[in-house]
């Protein structure tokens, strides 16, 4: 059986869409899965043990006047594939598109309401209820192909060129880093810097064997100077430094991450990490660190959470900056005298 899955993006949306290759590999182990993924991803999934084949979406070029020649010749190649299933866990317009045209036997995807995908689709599986995780969105797909759902299975694929290099940059292995994840795709879900060099600042001086990684793309070296230049020389910057296989690896190699609402968030969830997540204007049900929501930090404001990438709010970003460093602090404690180890995800049966 060959398999197809369109979930391009984003980072942590392909990172909760993981398990859904891991259950059809257990049940179907004869099964071949292709993953049609945004290129700028494809280092995530390049090693997946239960991937066959990752697909690069060029979306930058498929959005030039040229892309349209570009897009009718990877439909033509993955119509070639005669795909017995495809999965379209986007559920958007472009996703459902290029899914039915590929004319696989079935087409099942999700039904987010939105721009019209489940017209495309043989089954839509609509969202069970508007708290449900994304994760567990993701999953019920699988039960209405009668696959089973648990969680014995590894999430996140091994890294170990990259591991190596962690290995060497990290000290002993006794060693207790933590890291800090201080950006984010939207200005008002970024908890303010100043404020991560406080707990920064703090956890160092409540003790000295822990260090800190502040992790983050190039566009988040600004915070990281900011966090570093504070804190001191146990603080290693790592913005703008790191592949994808890094990321994961440095993260594997944490106790405990401290994040905004992010991709990186939702590795550490799925690494089994503990997270201390802070939330302002996105929902910790619905996108929250998996198995984890119940413990994120929040502060109960009528706007929040609004959903929306701007704050309109009278008092600017105040369901973040409302959440203070100490509770940061002390969430940050707490969790690393609880174990260095998340629970298990708690994968929904019904």
């Amino acid at each position: 059986m060959k398999i197809l899955i369109l979930k391009p993006s984003s980072l942590g949306d392909v990172v909760q869409a993981i398990p859904v290759a891991r259950l059809i590999k257990r049940h179907l182990p004869h099964s071949e899965i292709h993953w049609w993924l945004n290129a700028d991803l494809t280092p995530l999934l390049d090693c997946d043990p239960d991937i066959a084949r990752v697909i690069p979406f060029e979306r930058r070029r498929w959005g030039r006047p040229s892309g349209l020649l570009l897009a009718v010749s990877e439909i033509r190649r993955l119509r070639r594939e005669r795909y017995d299933w495809i999965l379209d866990l986007q559920g958007l317009a472009r996703s459902a598109l290029v899914g039915w045209l590929s004319d696989g036997g079935l087409f099942v995807g999700l039904d987010d309401r939105r721009e019209g995908a489940p017209a495309l689709h043989d089954i839509s599986v609509p969202r069970p209820s508007e708290t449900t995780h994304a994760v567990d969105w993701y999953l019920s797909v699988l039960r209405r192909l009668e696959i089973p759902v648990h969680h014995d299975f590894d999430w996140m694929p091994q890294y170990p060129a990259a591991a190596g290099e962690v290995a060497v940059h990290s000290g002993a292995p006794g060693d207790v880093w933590i890291a800090f994840q201080p950006g984010a795709r939207w200005e008002n879900k970024r908890w303010p810097a100043a404020h991560f060099a406080e707990v920064a600042e703090r956890l160092l001086a409540h003790h000295r064997d822990w260090r800190i990684a502040i992790l983050g793309g190039q566009s988040d070296r600004g915070l990281g100077s900011t966090i570093q230049k504070r804190a001191g020389n146990r603080v290693l910057d790592l913005t703008g430094k790191l592949s994808l296989p890094g990321m994961v690896e440095w993260i594997r190699r944490c106790s405990l991450l401290v994040t905004n609402d992010t991709g990186p968030m939702h590795v550490a969830a799925a690494l089994r990490r503990p997270v201390v997540g802070l939330f302002g204007p996105t929902h910790p049900a619905r996108t929250g660190p998996y198995g984890q929501t119940h413990q994120v930090l929040t502060v109960p404001l009528p706007c929040a959470p609004c959903l929306k990438p701007h704050c309109g709010n009278a008092e600017f970003m105040a369901c973040l900056t409302g959440i203070s460093p100490d509770r940061v602090f002390r969430a940050v404690l707490s969790r690393l005298e609880s174990g260095h180890r998340a629970p298990c995800p708690p994968y929904s049966t019904a």
